[in-house]
């Protein structure tokens, strides 16, 4: 009931725009939280990885199938970068062939039978280019949080909690916008300001990339 209630008040949120799609692993909890799930090829090769064959044959239709799987992620991101209505199509219906490939290794063919159930979820970039592949950038971001906790047994007080979340949070957004925590926290403890805030920092690196063009008009 509480995920539903903070899904439900972050969909009526007015006081700052709401994310129209979310890049993600298919874990279940995230099934609402937008309008769009797009989901990270990555994670979905990972099924794949997980497969361990005795069989000779069955290793070489595995390792076969992997290679066409990642050729085709190959060509997602080559589309990325050019993208066009006729080159959609032609991944559209590649996907719908390759996806429906019948080895007769029993647990290769359910494996990519419920890839080809997620083809919705798997080629939104197909109409939204600007959408990453994989969500390995947040993969990477959360992890020093995780090595803090691993390494600390976890905070001891809700507000040790949220200080660890404040400025783990500071600090990975700082290394990405190429700044010096250290740097930061020292020139606001000094008071000098001398470094933008990161949020004008933000919006500066926001406005030279591609972001969203697809919504536009939507």
């Amino acid at each position: 009931m509480l995920d539903a209630m903070a899904v439900a008040a972050y969909h009526e949120e007015t006081g700052f725009p709401v994310v129209r799609m979310l890049l993600c692993d298919g874990a279940p909890q995230f099934t609402w939280v937008t309008e769009e799930i797009s989901l990270c090829w990555v994670h979905e090769g990972r099924h794949y990885k997980m497969l361990t064959p005795y069989v000779a044959h069955h290793r070489e239709l595995l390792e076969d199938f992997q290679g066409e799987f990642w050729a085709y992620y190959r060509e997602l991101l080559t589309y990325r970068e050019a993208p066009s209505p006729v080159e959609a199509a032609r991944l559209s219906v590649k996907f719908d062939s390759l996806f429906a490939t019948v080895t007769g290794y029993q647990l290769l063919d359910a494996t990519i039978a419920k890839t080809r159930d997620k083809k919705g979820s798997l080629l939104k970039v197909l109409s939204h280019p600007e959408t990453l592949l994989h969500n390995n950038p947040a993969e990477l971001g959360a992890r020093a949080r995780v090595r803090k906790r691993d390494v600390s047994f976890g905070p001891r007080t809700p507000d040790g909690a949220r200080a660890w979340d404040t400025f783990m949070s500071l600090a990975e957004t700082a290394r990405k916008l190429g700044v010096s925590f250290f740097d930061y926290v020292h020139d606001r403890i000094l008071g000098t300001n001398l470094i933008p805030r990161l949020d004008d920092l933000l919006i500066e690196r926001a406005a030279t990339m591609r972001l969203s063009p697809s919504w536009i008009n939507s």
